[in-house]
């Protein structure tokens, strides 16, 4: 919503002001058709030239995300540590071996059932249980572990910082594309001398809208959708943190609801919710 509203005062203040000053709006928009074909064609064979298939798809997936409210929410967050709670208090009472089962068919489990919000998403639900099976099984320790999920949260950020880079990537080579169709439209302008002026001057004008129509794409379009997608990797990164330091906790021996006050602390304050409302949502969920 936010993204459709930034893009929208961008061309009302852009195109509004040329207007009000008497801009001939009818010069860029028939120029419009073909610089559009000609930057966004070379940008888009570049970007496939540049880029593996996996990190194609992966930058694709992450501009759709740029249209949606992000998935990391309060809500969310009270709800993954409701999660850590309940089963770190049942393997804390009955002990770890009671909790193997949970760990090994989490999709039918009474536990992650309880939280269908963070239990249907694959990727933390793989997280958790992969660290609880290790916990279980009692052949490493707290510090080989840590060791383990910090090398797994970087691959995790890597991975999605390929899709980051990509785009930022495209972002930069947009004004030289422009370029590009500014001096294809001067070198046609060059091989029409001898025409009227009138139709020079509108030949020369349609060139330079290459130029603009290059920096306007890559400043006012594709580097915030680089910078909003990048913000989106941050919050999944920071998720995997809060579960990594709420099972590390336990680990050293401290009871599920100082173990989850450690993974709420990891949380970014905007997100973060308060001790008593955390108490409070797990409290609502026995």
């Amino acid at each position: 919503m936010f993204v459709l509203i930034g893009w929208g005062l961008a061309m009302v203040c852009i195109f509004g002001v040329y207007i009000f000053h008497g801009g001939n709006i009818s010069v860029i928009l028939h120029a419009l058709p073909f610089e559009m074909i000609t930057i966004f064609g070379a940008a888009a064979g570049a970007f496939l030239a540049n880029n593996q298939m996996k990190v194609i798809k992966s930058s694709l997936k992450g501009l759709g995300s740029c249209f949606k409210g992000s998935k990391y929410s309060k809500a969310r967050y009270m709800e993954l540590m409701a999660l850590m709670f309940d089963i770190l208090q049942k393997a804390r009472k009955e002990g770890l071996m009671s909790i193997e089962q949970d760990v090994e068919d989490p999709h039918n489990s009474a536990v992650f059932k309880k939280y269908p919000v963070v239990g249907h998403d694959h990727h933390v639900v793989e997280f958790i249980t992969d660290y609880l099976r290790m916990m279980v099984s009692g052949n490493l320790n707290a510090h080989e572990i840590e060791s383990l999920m910090d090398s797994e949260i970087e691959t995790h950020h890597n991975e999605e910082h390929a899709a980051v880079a990509a785009i930022a990537r495209l972002a930069g080579g947009l004004p030289a594309f422009g370029i590009v169709a500014a001096v294809l439209g001067v070198v046609n302008t060059m091989g029409s001398v001898g025409q009227a002026p009138a139709i020079l001057g509108g030949m020369i004008a349609s060139a330079l809208v290459g130029t603009f129509l290059g920096i306007l794409l890559a400043y006012g379009f594709v580097e915030p959708l680089g910078g909003l997608l990048e913000q989106k990797v941050e919050d999944g990164s920071k998720e995997l943190q809060c579960i990594k330091t709420t099972l590390l906790a336990s680990m050293q021996g401290y009871a599920p609801q100082v173990a989850v006050e450690f993974g709420r602390k990891v949380l970014f304050s905007t997100d973060r919710p308060t001790f008593a409302e955390l108490e409070s949502h797990v409290k609502g969920k026995k």
